[in-house]
């Protein structure tokens, strides 16, 4: 059986993009917004809300309930302040949290917590069935 390991990230994630534009919408600011502090502008992409969706998805996926502050970690950079050394900011987080809802209300994730203390979210069976499909349509093809 192919799973999300046996196919490359970028070809899995681009399909997962084209499946969740049927499922979730993109705030109404999308088009506008800069995905952290480290950037200095939107990102070029028109459809970009759909791909971070996708990756997320498929971080969940790999390494188990995960929150929004770790997700943050991940989609940071480093940021140029001048003359001034570079230094490491995390990215966005209402972007994340925006993706992390719409991807619970289509229920391909749910919340996760362990005696009253959240712990993230991870992957439900329809989420899972979501990146085996795609993963199997990219391995076939």
């Amino acid at each position: 059986m192919v799973t999300l390991h046996d196919v490359p990230a970028s070809k899995l994630i681009l399909r997962l993009a084209q499946e969740l534009e049927t499922k979730i919408t993109p705030p109404k600011w999308a088009p506008y917004v800069k995905t952290g502090v480290n950037r200095e502008r939107p990102p070029d992409d028109p459809k970009w809300f759909y791909s971070r969706s996708a990756s997320i998805l498929r971080y969940i996926a790999i390494n188990g309930p995960v929150g929004v502050e770790r997700l943050r970690s991940k989609y940071g950079g480093s940021k140029n302040r001048g003359a001034k050394p570079e230094r490491v900011r995390k990215g966005g987080g209402s972007i994340i949290r925006k993706s992390l809802q719409q991807l619970e209300s289509a229920g391909l994730i749910q919340k996760v917590t362990r005696s009253k203390r959240p712990l993230g979210r991870e992957l439900t069976p329809a989420g899972q069935k979501l990146l085996d499909s795609a993963a199997k349509e990219i391995w076939t093809s």
